[in-house]
């Protein structure tokens, strides 16, 4: 329902006939309350022209007529009887976020604690950092905050690595593409094709650590995380040995994945080889793109799946517990929803709200497929999505017949951002096509079932990313769910917790972990409503 919703958009690759990597990797979006009304609106990624040559700039660089990201604020109309209707308002101009630049994801965290959500640009060259003021315009700090790359950065993630309450930001950078960015690669049958990234010298990501004055320190080299290289496509922050310090899993395309663990000391190690996640079951390097973690075996673990290219299954990765994990991909069905189709944005998510967690992927090859050249498709790459049901059995179902015929489109489908637009209980998708139209699929099934939302706030009022929140059950486990924006593939998604407890479920209250180890508990919130949980406060029903 994008266009309906005034979600007018379509994605612009600078596709010349070239074949050329960059062009096929965005782009993604971002789903915030920049406002601060209460409801989700939606930034959309752009690409644009791609022009310049090896012989004379060593780049290629975005044109000079080239169209520009877009912002929409959500105008939700919540009609009596509770009918509520999504209206987008395009205020790209008026926010001051129509920039230059090649761009292909985002990233969102209050990085300066006032209490109003920033966001972060990746692009082909430069990044940019834009500060909401507050009053529905942004400032490009880019230069002052020390927040620059100007390599090929992907996605990105906030996160107080450190636990002194400001946000710091991993930046994940793919290939050496300066090098050669016109470089001609051919397919099996010899005809000419989109290169890999193995034709390209894989790059250090960055760290920055948050000074709290508004600045950003390069302590990638410090921290031990430049000691790596690799094609970087996903990162996604949360506590994967259980000790109650972020670390940092992030998804390399053909080369191993990285698993950093915090060592409380500002610094990390990649533990991926001895955790079992930098290869696959098989000991194959996979191609990693899109990633989430969480708990969908309600064991109050992190778990990983990981989005593949279409020779090879998505990685499902159990965490056995102090940051072991075990590929179980085979044991939960996965292999036939996901062998064929090459995976980017994915995470999961309670579609159904009956308090298992399940999965959405987005697909789009990357190598031309032949049927489709057969055709005279000018990007033979289109795919169909994928839904995945949690059986709570430890497996999961194709289930993605019951989406909707939209939901089938064939399309070159790379980003996917989770929220819940129109405060409704179910989780909506938001994707992004590679020069195609962004789609926005509602949720109709989640508010069949009970649920709560949950905004956690630290202390100093910006939205706790890295919390976990237990929801206790009487007869049943816990349900454990964490704040975060980070995961997919170029997208940021709501903080907000939507917790989904069934046709008869109940809760009898929370536990929160908030970012710094500090423990509370809080009475459950009423069903079908959103609480406010502020550190060290009382609740607020919205």
């Amino acid at each position: 329902m994008a266009e309906r919703a005034g979600l007018k958009f379509v994605h612009v690759n600078g596709a010349t006939g070239n074949d050329t990597l960059a062009e096929i990797m965005g782009s993604g979006a971002a789903l915030f309350d920049y406002d601060g009304d209460g409801d989700l609106d939606v930034y959309l990624v752009q690409g644009g022209e791609l022009e310049g040559s090896p012989s004379d700039t060593r780049t290629l660089r975005a044109g000079p007529s080239r169209p520009t990201g877009r912002l929409f604020r959500n105008d939700l109309v919540v009609r009596a009887g509770g009918t509520r209707t999504l209206r987008f308002t395009d205020v790209t101009e008026k926010a001051g976020l129509a920039f230059e630049g090649y761009c292909m994801g985002a990233a969102t965290g209050d990085f300066d604690n006032d209490g109003h959500l920033d966001i972060y640009v990746t692009c082909l060259g430069s990044n940019h950092l834009f500060r909401n003021r507050g009053d529905g315009t942004f400032e490009d700090v880019t230069k002052r905050a020390n927040a620059d790359d100007t390599g090929w950065s992907t996605s990105a993630a906030f996160v107080d690595y450190d636990r002194d309450g400001f946000l710091d930001l991993y930046v994940a950078n793919y290939v050496d593409f300066e090098s050669d960015p016109k470089r001609v690669c051919l397919s099996a049958s010899s005809a000419r094709d989109y290169c890999g990234p193995q034709a390209y010298r894989p790059v250090p990501h960055r760290l920055l650590h948050n000074e709290r004055n508004g600045t950003f320190r390069d302590v990638t080299q410090a921290s031990g995380v430049g000691r790596e290289q690799g094609s970087g496509l996903g990162v996604v922050a949360a506590d994967f040995d259980g000790d109650g310090w972020p670390d940092l899993f992030v998804a390399n395309d053909g080369n191993p994945n990285f698993l950093f663990l915090n060592r409380h000391d500002g610094t990390f190690r990649n533990e991926a080889l001895m955790a079992g996640v930098a290869v696959n079951g098989f000991g194959k390097a996979i191609a990693s793109m899109g990633i989430d973690a969480g708990d969908f075996l309600g064991d109050g673990r992190e778990h990983l799946f990981v989005t593949n290219i279409m020779q090879d299954p998505a990685a499902l990765f159990v965490n056995e517990g102090g940051g072991i994990f075990s590929d179980r991909t085979a044991a939960a069905g996965l292999v036939p929803g996901t062998l064929g189709k090459t995976g980017f944005g994915t995470g999961w998510f309670d579609w159904d709200n009956d308090g298992w967690l399940d999965l959405a992927v987005v697909n789009g090859a990357v190598l031309k497929l032949p049927e489709q050249v057969r055709t005279g498709d000018p990007l033979p790459l289109r795919q169909k999505r994928s839904l995945f049901r949690n059986t709570g059995r430890g497996s999961f179902a194709d289930v993605t017949s019951l989406a909707g015929p939209a939901f089938g489109l064939l399309e070159v489908g790379r980003g996917l951002a989770f929220g819940d637009l129109d405060n409704d209980g179910g989780v909506d998708l938001l994707v992004t096509n590679n020069s195609g139209p962004t789609r926005l699929f509602r949720n109709r099934i989640g508010s069949r079932n009970r649920w709560f939302g949950l905004r956690l706030l630290t202390a100093s009022g910006r939205d706790a990313l890295g919390a976990r929140v237990g929801v206790r059950r009487p007869g049943a486990p816990s349900l454990w769910r964490r704040a975060h924006t980070d995961g997919s593939y170029l997208c940021a998604s709501d903080p907000r917790i939507v917790v989904g407890l069934g046709p008869e479920g109940t809760s009898t209250s929370l536990r929160v972990i908030w970012p710094g180890g500090r423990t509370e508990s809080w009475p459950a919130p009423p069903f079908g409503r959103y609480a406010t949980l502020r550190e060290g406060a009382s609740p607020r029903f919205e």
